[in-house]
């Protein structure tokens, strides 16, 4: 009792490694803040009404949160009292600090600071541990009170960021003052940083991105084709990755997390879509490949396709004769339905469901219905249609190309990731191969986790010729030059790029279409594949998310945009807004709420008082959204009229992305990935 008395435990904290962008600037560091740390067998005789008064509780608070540490972590082990205490509860309990010991002493701890306030989705953020976190890593040293990286590259990267803790001993005195090392400090050890780390991340490039999808939903993701670094990876709606640092962090995840736009939300890795007539590009590969077309075959369209009979037509909205080229430069339909229909119905494979197989593999080979293994967590696999899943639909023997028709111009079954799109674009890029995505290009000290190994992987995915590559990059290119995707186009640069219109729906209600732009530059030895996908936009590809991606594009290959008519544009696209009404409708209502609520305090005492966010943010995240959201709706009954009191579906949100309401929710699918 008497060693107990006179010594001092005291946990050191080391500083979390350094995140540097490409260009070697600090995205992310540290900065020092406090906990109120609590030893409950040490609580007599302290002045309770004086810390309730700092800490703005009441002595019922008070003793349930005692209560809850000696729950947690049992009444001799330091447990955190409040964490991340506000520079002025801080000064306040400094100055007091002779009446809480020895049951209260701050903890010092290194938290993360942002010099560029960009990146949010990508860099995640800390929180503290729990009871949960510490049985699944219950190896790992973790103990009550420490911080962990929950989301992002803070969680995917913990082990080289985290450093470890380093221990010091202190005398006592008769007054629980700290008075010196013990032992002249021969028992301490020293905490050891974490390592810092270099991304293949453009920061700059990642600001433009974000302001250019201000005001709309959906996403941009660009990739260096030759190493698979990504470049920048920006989710719409993003939110300031500050917000989630620091004594307010709790109270803006709970904002973040009634945001009906779900900006926490990263869709980048986890939303999936239709890829619409970007898809074109690939069946393009494979036709010329299996050789059931060549670059001069050509088909006329007459307003649709009629290859499955007259009374279901494919509408096409070019009217014409085309050849491969001139194809993918308008994007016709019919074109790329008869291309499809030749794959599908090839004689070299004995049945349909053969050669259905074999364009599965081509474009499993491409990147597309499986993870790719981006060290950004919450990646969704996305779906091409394989024999078995028509089988299960229609039966065996009971479906054939025309069953599944508009998955030859990318609707229908088939969805993907963005993330997906820009690497579908790098391997085109690269005529036929790619190293899978990744943010993190080097670890300072090396990689002595082998985190990064696979990223140095370069996947030879087919022997498709350099030739009909060729041919499909210069129709790619004309497509900025002169055809659909003319808004993308920058002087000075070859662009090859690929428009998309995606039509999508909420149950059977048809919704504004979603647009597409995806390509690379420059066309000749490329440094750059990027996609945008703009959601419920309306229009065509071109009409917005090929001026996005030519912005973008010109900013990394020019290194900056000086250009007055070019400056305009931007500040013209990052004002207009183009979040669907839906989305609107449900803001302004949460705005109604929430003055009622703020006004009678309801939001703190019924919604967030006892939120724990450490499994908010982890894969699978959206349950917790959704229970939000149920809470929410049977809070809201009865206040006001019928038809406005219900609240926002992420269910029904999700669907949207869906051309096909037949398929299953996404919330489910979500949920399992």
């Amino acid at each position: 009792m008497a060693d107990d008395q006179g010594k001092f435990r005291k946990v050191i904290y080391p500083d979390r490694g350094i995140v540097y962008d490409r260009h070697r600037k600090a995205i992310l560091q540290n900065m020092t803040i406090y906990d109120l740390m609590i030893l409950p067998n040490k609580l007599k005789g302290i002045d309770t009404a004086a810390l309730c008064r700092v800490l703005e509780i009441d002595t019922e608070q008070f003793l349930k949160r005692v209560v809850d540490v000696i729950v947690k972590n049992g009444r001799s082990r330091p447990s955190v009292f409040e964490a991340l205490l506000s520079d002025e509860k801080m000064a306040m309990i400094n100055e007091a600090m002779y009446k809480f010991v020895p049951g209260f002493y701050m903890q010092e701890r290194p938290v993360r600071s942002y010099p560029v306030d960009a990146g949010g989705n990508i860099l995640g953020y800390l929180s503290e541990v729990d009871s949960n976190f510490l049985r699944q890593h219950s190896n790992e040293g973790y103990q009550i009170g420490d911080y962990a990286g929950k989301t992002g590259l803070e969680r995917t990267y913990e082990k080289v960021l985290m450093g470890k803790r380093g221990i010091e001993f202190w005398k006592r005195d008769n007054k629980n003052r700290l008075t010196e090392r013990l032992d002249n400090g021969r028992l301490d050890t020293a905490a050891i940083a974490g390592s810092n780390m270099h991304l293949a991340l453009d920061i700059e490039l990642q600001e433009l991105g974000e302001k250019l999808m201000e005001n709309k939903l959906g996403a941009i993701v660009a990739v260096d084709p030759k190493t698979g670094g990504v470049l920048a990876m920006i989710s719409s709606p993003t939110f300031k990755p500050k917000l989630l640092a620091g004594s307010t962090r709790k109270k803006h995840i709970a904002e973040l997390l009634l945001n009906p736009a779900l900006p926490l939300y990263n869709r980048t890795v986890s939303a999936i879509y239709s890829p619409g007539s970007t898809f074109k590009t690939l069946q393009a590969l494979i036709a010329l490949h299996e050789g059931v077309i060549e670059t001069t075959t050509r088909f006329s369209c007459t307003g649709a396709f009629y290859g499955c009979g007259s009374q279901r037509p494919m509408q096409c909205l070019d009217k014409g004769v085309f050849d491969l080229r001139s194809a993918i430069t308008v994007s016709d339909n019919t074109y790329f339905a008869n291309v499809m229909q030749r794959v599908i119905n090839n004689p070299k494979y004995p049945s349909v469901d053969s050669s259905l197989a074999a364009w599965n593999q081509y474009m499993y080979s491409f990147g597309l219905g499986h993870k790719l293994g981006v060290d950004v967590a919450g990646e969704a696999a996305g779906n091409i249609p394989t024999p078995i899943q028509y089988n299960k639909i229609y039966g065996a023997g009971h479906w054939n190309f025309c069953t599944f028709r508009s998955v030859s111009i990318g609707q229908g079954e088939v969805n993907v990731t963005p993330l997906q799109v820009a690497n579908e674009m790098a391997f085109i890029a690269n005529k036929g191969w790619f190293k899978t995505p990744h943010m993190v290009d080097s670890i300072e000290g090396g990689d002595q986790f082998s985190l990064l190994t696979k990223f140095n992987v370069q996947h030879n995915t087919s022997n498709i010729s350099d030739s009909v590559f060729e041919v499909v990059h210069e129709a790619m290119q004309g497509v900025v030059d002169r055809g659909t995707g003319l808004g993308a186009k920058v002087e000075g640069i070859d662009i090859c790029g690929k428009t998309g219109t995606v039509e999508n729906y909420i149950g059977a209600v048809k919704q504004p279409n979603h647009t597409f732009f995806c390509g690379f530059a420059p066309r000749k030895n490329p440094t750059i594949a990027i996609m945008c996908v703009v959601e419920n936009s309306g229009k065509f590809g071109g009409t917005f998310a090929a001026p996005i991606v030519g912005l973008m594009i010109e900013k990394y290959l020019k290194d900056s945009i000086t250009n007055p008519g070019r400056l305009d544009q931007i500040e013209k696209l990052s004002t207009l807004n183009l979040l669907p009404a839906r989305i609107n409708k449900e803001i302004r209502r949460q705005d109604s709420m929430r003055r009622i609520s703020e006004s009678s305090n309801l939001i703190s005492k019924l919604s967030f008082e006892k939120m724990n966010d450490t499994n908010l943010l982890d894969e699978g995240y959206e349950r917790n959204v959704v229970d939000k959201f149920k809470k929410e709706s049977d809070l809201n009954k009865g206040r006001s009229s019928k038809k406005d009191s219900y609240p926002f579906s992420f269910k029904k949100y999700i669907e949207a992305v869906l051309p096909d309401e037949k398929r299953k929710s996404v919330v489910s699918v979500a949920l399992k990935n």
